[in-house]
């Protein structure tokens, strides 16, 4: 490998941090407050950042791919926007201001018997 194809391997952002606030918010602008959301701790919403480390992963990755590598990102990036910063998506309890922390979902432990394959307690014997 060259020294010039090494160099161009290396990552462009040293962060997602870094790939946020220095490529994605200022490229992917959208008018926010009803069907977009954002929240400006977005580092405090788990799936935000799965989803965030996901397209920069692939950004840094793609980007290398003469041709095609962008417009391959853009397959992953139209995907995963919509979601992201959709008004039902991991910000939509926020705003540019005011970060409410997510909920997570509750979990009722299923009975002993359940993962057994039996239809009740009764068939389980207790």
């Amino acid at each position: 490998m060259s020294a010039e194809t090494e160099q161009a391997a290396q990552p462009v952002f040293a962060s997602l941090e870094d790939w946020v606030t220095e490529r994605f918010l200022p490229m992917y602008r959208r008018t926010l407050g009803g069907e977009y959301r954002w929240c400006a701790e977005w580092w405090r919403h788990a799936e935000a950042i799965s989803r965030l480390t996901t397209l920069w992963h692939l950004w840094e990755t793609l980007r290398l791919k003469p041709g095609t590598g962008m417009a391959e990102w853009y397959v992953h990036l139209d995907h995963h926007l919509p979601i992201l910063l959709g008004a039902r998506g991991p910000f939509y309890q926020c705003s540019q201001t005011e970060h409410l922390e997510p909920q997570p979902g509750r979990a009722v432990p299923a009975p002993p018997w359940w993962w057994s394959g039996l239809s009740s307690p009764e068939a389980a014997g207790t």
